[in-house]
């Protein structure tokens, strides 16, 4: 698994299909999300409970969405990520003593997520995100957008609420959002759009709901080689320090930023150059 922070796919799998966990993560992806919540019927959870525990017991290593805050399950989920020492996605997260009393009740280092998915969620999304344990948030779009009455596959509609989301995110210190799921799983042209489009809003990952998507996603996200040729010149000029001209244009540190995070996404240190 790699580091919440930096991972740009994240694939959830139901908690009551222990025989989907390995494939999980043979499919690449940079985060399995075990799922105990919206994936499992209310008389499966304790029986997915326990094939979580298990599997993180023997050695597989995830992040476990928990049930939410006041269900009658929360409590239980939350020692289970507590044993095992795992990052936790909170679903519904709508107010600081929520995402803190989560965080007070992990070891120190396991991360969460906040799952934004409701109106009231992302007014106080700064705040959520200024919790100390908290990565960065994730965008629940579906649910987020049959709570305000619109379209989940409406870009238009959900703009603003996605913009909000990176600001906010920006504003306390977080990494950058994750972006809802494409629910079209099949539908290849319609995930790279939506992952383009949220790309270009400030996101920097999103959920996956099928293995097939992890790849198409990864691409997505992924700097072009023309990006990083542009980048890789822009440190050139602008090696000593002083600002200069590239293909007409002006490279001053804000250009030279941009350059830096590209390369940082495709895992290349600007360090040297």
């Amino acid at each position: 698994m790699q580091p919440i922070d930096s991972s740009t796919t994240f694939l959830f799998v139901p908690g009551s299909r222990p025989d989907r966990f390995d494939k999980a993560v043979a499919s690449g992806a940079d985060v399995v999300v075990l799922d105990l919540e919206d994936a499992v019927a209310p008389e499966g959870k304790a029986v997915a409970r326990e094939h979580v525990r298990s599997w993180l017991a023997a050695g597989g290593r995830a992040m476990v969405r928990v049930n939410g805050t006041g269900t009658p399950w929360h409590d239980a989920d939350t020692a289970l990520a507590a044993g095992a020492g795992c990052p936790v996605m909170l679903p519904k997260a709508e107010s600081p003593d929520q995402v803190a009393g989560l965080v007070g009740a992990l070891p120190g280092g396991a991360g969460v997520v906040p799952l934004l998915e409701t109106a009231r969620g992302l007014r106080r999304t700064e705040e959520l995100c200024a919790v100390p344990g908290v990565v960065r948030p994730a965008f629940g779009s579906v649910d987020f957008a049959v709570d305000i009455g619109v379209d989940h596959t409406d870009d238009d509609a959900l703009r603003l609420a996605r913009s909000e989301l990176v600001l906010a995110a920006r504003a306390a210190g977080a990494g950058a959002p994750i972006d809802g799921v494409t629910t079209a799983v099949r539908d290849t042209e319609r995930l790279r759009a939506d992952s383009a489009a949220a790309l270009a809003l400030g996101m920097t990952a999103k959920l996956c709901i099928h293995p097939a998507q992890v790849e198409v996603v990864a691409a997505a996200f992924r700097p072009t080689g023309e990006q990083l040729a542009w980048a890789r010149s822009v440190l050139e000029t602008a090696a000593n320090g002083a600002v200069g001209v590239l293909d007409g244009a002006l490279v001053d540190k804000p250009v030279v930023d941009r350059a830096a995070a590209l390369l940082a996404r495709a895992g290349e240190s600007a360090a040297g150059r």
